[in-house]
């Protein structure tokens, strides 16, 4: 985790190599996106599809790998990109997605962090994340960084949050991890949680759903993720039990309707707690940053409550009970 802020300070130096490699693929009207991924690269593909779809004006979907592999079904990817994540580049179905997806007449682009891995000799181009080894089972650094490359490609499309905005990031990041109390007495109130939700809209879907997977790793609670979109039709009704619902927000669109749920599941019963830089938040981080790169500091904000809880529980975080570093799918 304290890697992160070097780590994206190294990536954000190659912009302008990342723009020349990845823009091109973008241009001569493509039909639409597709991006590929499992577990915490999906969650950074969620926040990917926002922000592409934003830059590109074009729709962005995500793929149903299964389609491929198992299915067969023979899409047609001509005049899409397509967008495959994965931190190891290894996962064998996200690479054969890819290649099928190139036959079929896709632009291709891989984010991974292993330059020389099948997903990224299969690709038209390669955003490589350096962002070194992941010790710890749990990714970490590698997802804030997949969230940045999709940051980095929405911006090569047009979505550029600015100059300022990518200097500022790493020390935006760094305030949020020098600032670990907040997260402490969060991780004291999910100590005796059996369950969670956690919500937001917008490009902080992602990091929700990530950070209900970073506390099922590290702690092995029930979390769960939705939008509050989606949360506010029949699951709503979990609020009646008394459940913990942890909201995401940033200032924007979407923090309004992340608000005024948290008081409507509040006022059904449910345990509620903000998170992000609006009123009545328990902790946040500099408002002043981009919509599109808040998902960065949230998804941290995320790692210091699974970290928290699993060190109250008295468990190892870095190494959690039955989870290996590359899954097989």
């Amino acid at each position: 985790m304290a890697e992160q802020p070097a780590r994206l300070a190294q990536l954000l130096a190659r912009r302008e190599e990342i723009a020349r490699l990845t823009g091109p693929l973008f241009t001569g009207g493509i039909a639409g996106t597709v991006v590929v991924a499992r577990g915490s690269s999906d969650h950074a593909a969620t926040t990917g599809r926002y922000l592409l779809e934003m830059a590109t004006r074009r729709p962005v979907a995500s793929a149903s790998p299964s389609i491929h592999t198992l299915y067969r079904a023979g899409v047609d990817f001509e005049g899409y990109v397509v967008v495959a994540v994965s931190q190891s580049g290894r996962t064998p179905e996200i690479t054969n997605v890819l290649k099928v997806a190139a036959q079929r007449g896709a632009r291709t682009i891989a984010v991974t962090n292993d330059p020389t891995s099948p997903l990224a000799q299969s690709a038209d181009a390669v955003i490589e994340l350096s962002a070194g080894d992941e010790l710890a089972v749990p990714a970490t650094k590698t997802v804030t960084a997949e969230i940045t490359a999709f940051a980095l490609l929405a911006s090569a499309c047009g979505l550029d949050p600015g100059e300022a905005a990518w200097s500022a990031l790493p020390d935006q990041v760094e305030a949020v991890l020098a600032d670990s109390g907040p997260a402490a007495e969060l991780a004291a109130w999910l100590l005796d949680a059996t369950r969670l939700v956690t919500v937001a809209r917008g490009p902080l879907s992602g990091a929700a759903a990530e950070t209900a997977l970073k506390l099922q790793e590290t702690s092995a609670l029930l979390a769960t993720a939705f939008t509050a979109a989606d949360l506010r039709h029949g699951p709503i009704a979990l609020a009646s039990s008394g459940i913990r619902v942890l909201a995401l927000a940033h200032p924007g669109p979407a923090a309004s309707d992340v608000i005024s749920l948290s008081a409507e599941l509040a006022r059904r019963g449910a345990d509620v707690k903000i998170v992000g830089p609006v009123p009545g938040a328990s902790c946040g981080w500099d408002a002043q940053v981009p919509e599109s790169l808040a998902p960065v500091l949230a998804v941290v904000r995320g790692q210091q409550l699974a970290l928290g809880l699993a060190r109250a529980l008295g468990l190892d975080p870095d190494h959690p009970k039955g989870l290996s570093k590359v899954t097989a799918t």
